[in-house]
């Protein structure tokens, strides 16, 4: 179940991930799966090249890229999260979701 962002958040990041763009998407998280996690970024792309690259160049495996909908992306959780988010120069994530 996702929530904590707005309307206006999810559909700028769709039109990113439209025009192939790396586009970050953070919002607050709860699933049984993972009873720890709190958060997950999707980075998006709809280049799949581009978001493949993406992901060897962070050291992620490209092969868990979600494809099965109209907005390709990889799910960011756990500690990675944070590093990458840091990496990226989005600390607005990290302060507004309270990533320790």
């Amino acid at each position: 179940m996702a929530f904590g962002i707005k309307r206006e958040e999810l559909s700028a990041w769709k039109e990113a991930v439209n025009r192939g763009e790396i586009a970050f998407l953070t919002h607050y998280w709860l699933d049984p799966r993972f009873p720890d996690i709190t958060t997950v970024t999707k980075v998006g792309c709809s280049d799949l090249e581009r978001l493949s690259k993406w992901c060897i160049d962070h050291g992620l495996p490209p092969q868990y890229i979600h494809n099965r909908s109209s907005f390709p992306h990889f799910d960011l959780i756990g500690p990675r999260q944070k590093d990458i988010l840091i990496e990226e120069n989005l600390l607005q994530h990290v302060e507004h979701f309270k990533m320790s």
